[in-house]
């Protein structure tokens, strides 16, 4: 297929490319534009086709360009002096009309689409304005490289169907087109109320149309005094017949009602046959003024019993709207006598054998035959019954319908209260009102209950047509007087209704300063409070401004209904909100509020939750012996309560492990055994085996070398002085609590001045993204040695992690730095009791050069008892270790892995009381193991006398 080249597209270019060239396009592209794509694609289109069918065979008189013409002159002078044209289509996409707002659009354009009659139905010009509204069947915006074809890239167009208003059947599609640099909000509220103009031009255009019906009529009443028609009702119909053809003769006949006249109409059907609806005007006994629709069908006389009439029940109030019945009177009838709240159609002046209940009425059952047995059978099908205008009805509650059907779709698309409560203002402007303000309590907001919702509302939504009114701002605190009717919605739970706020004493008095400008702009008011599950969430006030009509009762209704519907969203969104701030506060209450801030590295972090729920990732720093650090960093699976507290669990028991030094790969051997305990332990009723991974790093300043271990975790990303990225190549290792496989540890040298990120899945796997393209991503954000670790971590956030993340980040930047050399002192002696005066004599020396003289003391009694206990209880060689850092650190190690213990001795003990003098006189002491061998610790504070 030919791609072209979307140059100055200014939609989703990149992703239109991707997918002209097979690609899968998942994200970036609205729905509605992506499946026309498909739709296209499947037609073999090419988007540089050039060229569009031309019809000159259309219908230059139709409906829709009769009752368009003056709303499109009306249109053009509005937008006189802009590249705006304007374009009406019929229901097949050919343009019948064109207006431009500068008469040189027009030359621009191919010579074919000037003039009426071109197709840009989707079937043959792809993705399109007119094309998409006929396929989407409601308003849509395309906007440059959504169009499919590279002619259309530098446009952008608004489209709208219009309908029959009494049918609700398309009859054309409103478009604007304009350059996509002149995109305005506005547009959309012009389109409707120019298509709703034209639907009412439609509304009215019934003359002629009556003419031809009843000429149709009579047509028809002569052919059957011929005996060559029978007529059936659409109750025997209803067995044979598509949905569609039955909503298609249900459509015509309410049409028909709506006349009030004596006419007829041909209905085809979807398989080829014709029926003709007769209306015939009638009136009940009680004066009710109504219209009868019949069906007549050509064909041989049915030989089995039709139905015929009897009188049908009207609900109370309906006056008669739209009581569909299906019955059969004869050519010859009288009228039966009407009850109150009945409406008769028509009965047969003989008796009734039986009387059947059918799906459409109570009906009779009688022969055809006539009282001639000559005569040819003629019966009258009813269809239904109703009064002249109950098109004005059905079209405004087709609206209503079709508005509740959109905030279906358009309120609660996200969990937060707030874009909830703007999806709710944004559905009801301007097609219930013209604007509306949300009032919700801080508590709320927050995902809580209020105590008193009507001391505690603020200002959370003001949505209008346009933004110059002067209601109290988003975020104010709003104080409403106890006989606002804000106040009297949530006190009595109902909508209250203000058809003309300048009689409306309590709102005048509300705010004396603003109502005044208020009123010239605003007349009309319903304040609805938002209740959902018994719980008090707020108020919203729907206000009219331009439409003079006051609100009536059917608003109020309407209101809410859409109040109602978006209260469940909030309190969903609420509760959400509730619960997710829980889990946070406990997740970030298990994390490290103070991270120490060691010689060997200089340390930033950030944690950043995901957007629909919390889940467990967590990062930890652990001071260990001999100035080394441990860098941990982890994620268990899963969201939610359980997830964030066996992260705490976790790093509880990783730092105990850590500070038993022991080395990367049995700390996460002990973290394995412990998630497979926790997972026997707690099967979390259901909630799926427990699982995580981890990294765990120890830098050690005096070596420089870093030695790193991982259990299912990504590895992390080394910058070295030089700005060179890589990301070492570690063994895996099993996620935690698979149990059973070992874990294998890897040791990296670390130059002075490299930068170490540590960091979970969060940042760099996405269902959007590539994870390739996401690691190159983060090479090229780290390829900047100057930065500090703060400043790596904003980077990285700014430019690598996703702008919605779906799942939690954790991130940990270490930037290493070496000791000083000059700030280690190093002996080597032999297992020889006389040797230790030596290593005393020769420590006190150093710590002389080191300035460390108060110090000496303490130090030199504990470098005795070590080493007297290496000798005595270890084996040789035993070597002592000074390091200068923060604090003073004596080592002594030998070749024994026996473990010291610190005892109580008895007072005849002779010995015993070594290592209590030791962890006496030291700040903290322990034992680490070597692959051969133990050190044993002191850390003594610089301060110590």
């Amino acid at each position: 297929m030919p791609t072209g080249h979307a140059t100055g597209g200014i939609g989703p270019a990149r992703s239109r490319e991707r997918f002209l060239q097979g690609e899968p396009v998942e994200a970036g592209v609205r729905t509605s534009i992506l499946s026309s794509w498909q739709r296209s694609r499947s037609l073999g289109l090419s988007p540089d086709q050039a060229d569009l069918p031309f019809r000159d065979d259309f219908d230059r008189d139709a409906r829709i360009v009769r009752a368009a013409v003056p709303v499109l002159d009306r249109l053009q002078a509005r937008f006189a002096g802009s590249r705006m044209n304007i374009s009406v289509a019929d229901a097949s996409g050919t343009v019948l009309l064109r207006r431009f707002g500068e008469a040189s659009l027009a030359r621009s354009l191919p010579a074919f689409q000037r003039v009426p009659g071109f197709v840009f139905a989707e079937r043959v010009a792809g993705t399109n304005g007119i094309g998409l509204a006929l396929a989407e069947r409601q308003l849509i915006r395309v906007h440059g490289a959504e169009h499919f074809a590279e002619r259309s890239q530098r446009s952008a167009c608004r489209a709208l169907p219009v309908r029959d208003p009494l049918s609700g059947r398309i009859e054309g599609v409103l478009c604007f087109g304009y350059p996509s640099s002149t995109e305005d909000p506005e547009l959309a509220i012009t389109i409707r109320k120019a298509a709703q103009a034209i639907e009412r031009r439609l509304l009215r255009q019934s003359s002629a149309r009556e003419r031809a019906l009843l000429r149709a009529y009579l047509d028809t009443g002569a052919a059957t005094s011929a005996g060559l028609h029978h007529t059936v009702g659409v109750d025997e119909l209803a067995l044979e017949l598509h949905p569609r053809d039955r909503a298609v003769l249900t459509e015509k006949a309410a049409e028909l009602i709506s006349r009030g006249q004596r006419a007829a109409a041909v209905v085809s059907l979807f398989d080829g046959r014709r029926v003709t609806l007769v209306s015939r005007p009638m009136r009940s006994g009680s004066g009710v003024e109504g219209v009868a629709i019949e069906a007549v069908l050509p064909g041989p006389a049915p030989r089995e019993p039709l139905a015929v009439p009897t009188q049908v029940d009207v609900p109370p109030g309906s006056s008669g709207r739209l009581a569909v019945v299906t019955a059969v009177p004869p050519p010859r009838f009288v009228p039966a006598a009407a009850a109150p709240g009945r409406l008769p159609v028509a009965t047969l002046s003989r008796n009734l054998p039986d009387v059947a209940h059918g799906p459409f009425g109570t009906v009779g059952r009688v022969d055809a035959a006539d009282d001639h047995p000559d005569a040819p059978s003629r019966t009258r099908g009813l269809v239904m019954v109703g009064e002249p205008r109950v098109g004005t009805y059905a079209l405004a509650a087709r609206r209503r319908l079709e508005l509740l059907s959109e905030a279906s779709a358009r309120i609660g698309t996200t969990l937060d209260v707030r874009r909830t409560a703007q999806e709710l203002a944004e559905t009801a402007v301007p097609r219930l009102a013209d604007f509306v303000t949300i009032d919700l309590p801080e508590a709320v907001l927050r995902g809580e209950e209020s105590a008193d919702p009507r001391t505690d509302l603020h200002r959370t939504v003001v949505h209008g047509i346009r933004d110059d009114l002067p209601f109290s701002p988003v975020g104010k605190q709003v104080d409403f007087g106890p006989t606002t009717p804000q106040i009297r919605c949530l006190t009595s739970g109902q909508a209250v209704l203000e058809p003309d706020l300048k009689a409306a004493a309590g709102w005048l008095a509300q705010d004396p300063e603003h109502t005044e400008r208020l009123l010239t702009e605003v007349h009309s008011l319903i304040a609805v409070p938002l209740v959902a599950r018994g719980v008090i969430l707020g108020i919203a006030s729907f206000y009219r401004a331009q439409d003079p009509a006051p609100f009536g009762d059917d608003d109020r209704s309407l209101g809410l209904e859409l109040a109602s519907r978006a209260a469940l969203s909030i309190d969903n969104a609420r509760r959400y909100t509730r619960e997710r701030t829980m889990v946070l506060t406990l997740q970030r209450s298990l994390l490290p509020h103070d991270l120490p801030d060691p010689d060997a590295v200089e340390i930033a972090h950030r944690y950043l939750p995901a957007e629909s729920d919390v889940g467990g990732d967590w990062y930890d720093v652990i001071p260990l012996s001999g100035t080394r650090i441990g860098l941990f960093v982890g994620d268990v699976v899963g969201h939610g309560m359980l997830s964030a507290a066996t992260m705490g669990q976790l790093r509880t028991a990783a730092r105990s492990f850590a500070e038993l030094d022991f080395p990367p790969d049995e700390v996460l051997t002990h973290l394995d055994n412990l998630v497979g305990r926790l997972d026997r332990e707690e099967p979390a009723a259901g909630a799926g085996v427990i699982g995580a991974t981890c990294l765990y790093a120890v830098y050690d300043p005096t070596s420089q070398q870093c030695t790193m271990a991982r259990a299912g975790h990504p590895p992390p990303a080394l910058v070295r002085p030089d700005g060179t990225v890589s990301f070492p190549d570690l063994p895996a290792g099993p996620p935690l609590g698979l149990g059973g496989l070992p874990f294998e540890s890897a040791e990296i040298h670390l130059p002075e001045g490299s930068r170490l990120l540590l960091y979970t899945d969060g940042l760099i796997e996405d269902r959007h993204r590539d994870v390739d393209v996401v690691l190159d991503q983060l090479r090229g954000a780290l390829a900047h040695p100057e930065q500090t670790p703060e400043q790596t971590c904003q980077t990285v956030l700014e430019t690598v992690a996703p702008a919605h993340p779906c799942d939690d980040i954790a991130l940990l930047v270490a930037r290493t730095h070496a000791l000083d050399p000059r700030r280690i002192a190093a002996w080597d002696l032999p297992a020889d009791p006389a040797r230790v005066s030596e290593v005393r004599a020769a420590a006190l020396r150093q710590l002389a050069d080191w300035g460390l003289d108060e110090t000496a003391f303490a130090a030199e009694l504990m470098l005795s008892e070590l080493v007297t206990n290496a000798i005595r209880h270890g084996a040789g060689p035993i070597r002592v270790r000074l390091l200068h850092g923060r604090t003073l650190i004596c080592e002594v190690s030998d070749a024994s892995n026996t473990a010291p213990h610190l005892r109580r001795a008895a007072s005849t003990d002779e010995g015993g009381r070594g290592l209590f003098l030791v962890a006496q006189l030291a700040q903290s002491w322990g034992t680490r193991y070597l692959p051969e061998g133990k050190v044993i610790w002191a850390e003594c504070g610089l301060d110590a006398a």
